[in-house]
Formats: C-alpha cells, sequence, structure tokens
C-alpha cells in the first residue's frame, strides 16, 4: 500500500493535512452547507431540518467525488497533550463504527506527528494519524458524514472525542482522480484536487 506521506509528497506537494485545506492549494472549492438556514429555531430548539438538508448536501458531494471502484485513504488525524504518549493510543470510533467491512481495518496505518497548527503549540501537543486504503463500499457512508455534521451538537451519531484533546478531523481521499475531501463542521466543507477536471462537476451542482 501506498504510504500517505508519499502519496502527498508525490501529488499534493507542501499540502499539510490539517483544516484549511482549501486554502492551501490552487485547485479547489468551498462549500457552504445549509446557506440561509440557521442551527437553532426561533423558540431555541435544534432546526433538525437544517440538518437534514446538510446532510443530503455532504452526501451528495461525496457520492460526486467518489465511485465504487475508486480507491480512498481513510485519513483521521486526533490531537493530543503531550505527555500522553506513554498512555495507549485507540484508533478513533471512524475505524471501529463506521466501517462495512470489518477486514479492512487489519491495513491501518498510524504515525505520529508533531502538532499540525499552532508551532509554537508544539510542547504542548502531538497529531496522532491514522490512515487506511478501502472503497466507498467498505464505509457506512451516511452515518460517518452524519457524525462528522454533528461534532458541536448533541445529535447522533457521533465520533466522539475521548481519545485526543479535540475532536478527530477526518478526510477522504481519492488516490485516483487525486481529489481531498474534508468536512470541517454543519457550516461547511472544502474539495481540493490536483486537476481541475476532477471537481469540475461541483461547479453544476
Amino acid at each position: 500500500m501506498m504510504e500517505l506521506n508519499e502519496y502527498l509528497h508525490t501529488h499534493f506537494p507542501g499540502l499539510c493535512l490539517r483544516p484549511s485545506i482549501y486554502h492551501q492549494w490552487e485547485t479547489g472549492i468551498h462549500i457552504e452547507l445549509g446557506e440561509g438556514m440557521y442551527q437553532f429555531s426561533d423558540s431555541f430548539q435544534l432546526n433538525l431540518a437544517m440538518f437534514d438538508r446538510v446532510y443530503r448536501q455532504v452526501l451528495s458531494t461525496f457520492h460526486s467525488l467518489f465511485s465504487e471502484q475508486d480507491d480512498i485513504l481513510l485519513v483521521t488525524n486526533v490531537y493530543h497533550r503531550a505527555g500522553d504518549e506513554k498512555k495507549k493510543i485507540r484508533a478513533t470510533k471512524v475505524y471501529d463504527r463506521y466501517l462495512k467491512n470489518r477486514d479492512v481495518r487489519f491495513q491501518l496505518r498510524r504515525e505520529t506527528l508533531p502538532f499540525v497548527f499552532d508551532e509554537e503549540e508544539g510542547d504542548r501537543f502531538y497529531t496522532s494519524r491514522f490512515y487506511l486504503k478501502c472503497k466507498k463500499r467498505d464505509i457506512h457512508s451516511l452515518l460517518l458524514l452524519k457524525a462528522i455534521c454533528n461534532e458541536d451538537f448533541s445529535l447522533h451519531p457521533k465520533l466522539g472525542g475521548q481519545y485526543g484533546s479535540y475532536y478527530p478531523d477526518v478526510f477522504f481521499i481519492n488516490t485516483i482522480t487525486n481529489v481531498i475531501f474534508f468536512i470541517y463542521d454543519d457550516r461547511g466543507c472544502e474539495v481540493i484536487a490536483k486537476e481541475k477536471e476532477a471537481i469540475m462537476q461541483l461547479n453544476k451542482n
């Protein structure tokens, strides 16, 4: 299996796989989710209609970017406080709950990296990165996408953040079309590509 760092160096040189990939790469699209709608109603209840719309948007985008034949690198960044290195670091719920094909978990890789955000915080935090190669059919796509969007709210499904100091970031990489898809929360998502032709269909949606 191609190592993640080798793949990124070859196809996305200089990219740091962290939130705001759209601002790091020339060819990309930012998609606002639930545009014109709000998370809460006038009575301060969760606006479930907005979340339903967000779920439909991210699922439609996911299906536009990933075919059944494409190879996917499912990547998760988990952020930890320094000093936790001696603790047993478990993979996130991404790989426990949201894979249909449990056999692919044997391909799960992990690497320890410096903190991918503020370098000045590098002595206080570090990054555990998990990744595996799979197909779209191996993933409970809708459930996983919903869990990512539910980050800040008391909704289920949920990823949870007990294995790190922050909620994990999940990236979907299409290694055939060379596209990276990242949902930062219910407000929006980012898509970058090596070639603009790979994401032209998103401009038509």
